[in-house]
This record gives C-alpha cells, sequence and structure tokens, in this order.
C-alpha cells in the first residue's frame, strides 16, 4: 500500500495540469508544483560503520484562483509522502501529508479592495497508517486518523497579492479518529473508552469525533519560490485560553530548469495531543518535522488574464 501510494505521488511529481473544469479561464489562475527527491547510502566493508539507507519524497501541490468583480475564491491541495528504508528493516514512511483548502472572500466595499468577508473550509490528514519511532509496532495513526475539518466565518485583509491575514470568530474544528483501537485510547483529543475492571473490557466505545467552537487566524505569504502559512485555533468552550498552532513553511529553489533544492518544515502544537517523551511524562509537546532535499522539481501554470 505504501508503496503505490509512493509510486502514485511519484506519477503525480510528472504531470501537469493543463484545463479547468470550466471553459471560461479569463478569471483563473491556476498552477502549482511537483518534486521527486531520492537518496541512497550503500556500504560494503564501511570500516566506520554505518547502514545501508534508501529514501524517497514526493510532494504535489497544486491552486486554482478565481477573482471577478468583488468576489475572490482561491482553492488549494497540497500532498506529501516519504519512504524511508535503513538496513535490514523494512520501509517506513518519513512524511504524509493530504490538505485541502478552499476560501471565498466577497470585497467589504468597492472602493476598499483590501478588506473582504470571508469563509474558509480546511481539511488536513494523512494517506496511511503510522507507527511509533522506537518499536514501530505500535499503531498511532492512519487515514483520518487523525482527520481535522475546521469551517469557519470572518473577515480578511489582504494588503498585496502575496500576503493575507483573515480572523473568523465564528469556527468550527472537528477532530475525526476513524480508528476504533485509536478513539478507545483517547488519542487526539477524542472522548476514551469506559474500561471493565480489567482494563482490557470496553464496556462503552471511545467516541470517534470531536467538535470545537472557537475563532480562528490565519496569516499566509506566497511568493514565486517561498510559501508561509500560520494557522491559530483557540476554543470558546473547551480548552479555553489554550492556542493551537500550525506553521507550515515551503522553499523551493530552483536550480535549473527541472532540478531544485526543496525545504519543507512544519511545526505543532496541539493540547489535546499527548507525546510520550524521554523524561517518561505523556503530555503536550511541540511537534516539528523537516525536509531537505535536492530532487526534480516541475513548476506550471495559467496566469488570469487582466
Amino acid at each position: 500500500m505504501r508503496l503505490k501510494i509512493s509510486v502514485l505521488l511519484a506519477f503525480l511529481s510528472s504531470i501537469s495540469f493543463s484545463q479547468t473544469a470550466s471553459s471560461d479561464t479569463t478569471y483563473w489562475r491556476i498552477g502549482g508544483a511537483s518534486s521527486l527527491t531520492f537518496s541512497q547510502v550503500s556500504l560494503t566493508n564501511w570500516a566506520a560503520g554505518g547502514q545501508n539507507s534508501v529514501a524517497i519524497n514526493s510532494n504535489f501541490g497544486i491552486f486554482a484562483n478565481r477573482v471577478k468583480g468583488r468576489g475572490k475564491w482561491e482553492n488549494s491541495m497540497d500532498l506529501a509522502y516519504g519512504l524511508i528504508k535503513q538496513g535490514s528493516a523494512g520501509f517506513s514512511k518519513s512524511d504524509d501529508l493530504i490538505n485541502l483548502v478552499t476560501k471565498y472572500s466577497f470585497q467589504v466595499r468597492k472602493d476598499n479592495g483590501k478588506w473582504f468577508y470571508s469563509a474558509l473550509m480546511d481539511f488536513r490528514s494523512q494517506f496511511y497508517e503510522g507507527f511509533d519511532a522506537e518499536t514501530g509496532l505500535v499503531k498511532i495513526s492512519d487515514f483520518m486518523a487523525p482527520g481535522y475539518l475546521t469551517i469557519g466565518l470572518g473577515i480578511s485583509y489582504d494588503p498585496s497579492d502575496k500576503l493575507s491575514f483573515t480572523y473568523q470568530p465564528l469556527t468550527g474544528k472537528f477532530t475525526f479518529v476513524r480508528d476504533q483501537d485509536l478513539a478507545n485510547q483517547g488519542a487526539y483529543g477524542v472522548e476514551p473508552a469506559v474500561f471493565a475492571g480489567d482494563g482490557v473490557t470496553v464496556l462503552t466505545p471511545g467516541k470517534k469525533s470531536r467538535a470545537e467552537f472557537g475563532s480562528f487566524f490565519r496569516a499566509k505569504y506566497k511568493n514565486d519560490i517561498f510559501e508561509s502559512k500560520l494557522e491559530l485555533f483557540t476554543g470558546y468552550t473547551q480548552s479555553v485560553g489554550e492556542v493551537d498552532v500550525n506553521w507550515q513553511n515551503a522553499l523551493i529553489l530552483q536550480l535549473t530548469k527541472v532540478l531544485s533544492t526543496n525545504v519543507f518544515t512544519q511545526l505543532i502544537y496541539d493540547e489535546d495531543i499527548l507525546i510520550a517523551g524521554d523524561d517518561g511524562e505523556t503530555k503536550p509537546r511541540v511537534q516539528f518535522k523537516s525536509v531537505l532535499g535536492v530532487g526534480l522539481t516541475y513548476k506550471f501554470g495559467k496566469k488570469r488574464q487582466q
């Protein structure tokens, strides 16, 4: 399954998006980038020691934005998947992301094009199951375990085509854990199962979803080589005063027409995600991921006619 996903993303990395669902492309700006990086270490009688390793990472991002009159509709999809194999161990995933975003904005006033009423929907999950880093045997995630859906209404300020700020005081954040074993454990903040005295028999299964109502803020900057997106959420009724953080960055430096250096980072902090640490405590912690690679990148796009 993991190899099939990697092959799929590798295939996506070799194609371009050239058509839209509508024949009217006058108001659309469409584009994206895909990359595929690969590395290998092979050792034979190497006195200094080490392990053979193989790693492959694939990223695919696409956007389709429509501007007409006072209305603006922005859509994006970001997919990522990576595999790594060290020594005699099998392949394990090193990166896994599904992120779909759609946002509609309408100018507050005709004579001021920087302020908008806005509605946003953001979905995040991963393709495949993940296991703990220590043993590689304990399942800790899967597709839609967790899955996050954020829907909100508010206002946006867009000082330029590259920079935007969105604040939504009316936002619902939904967390899904479709794996019942993880739901029984109360993973990712859902209500855990009620167990019998033996600690094994389940009396009441854990809930597979959790809903929160609160406010959402997003700051986004994007140019031809760099994109940064900071998202903050705080609840009104649950986890009052606590702020969930999701900060993503992507840098693509084009070395030649098809060869590039890619840097992807993501920082997450969520009070509902408990992580065991070296200190023996299980508590919320800052999560950080970075992916650096040199490989093939292809950019494509169609600019909106003026």
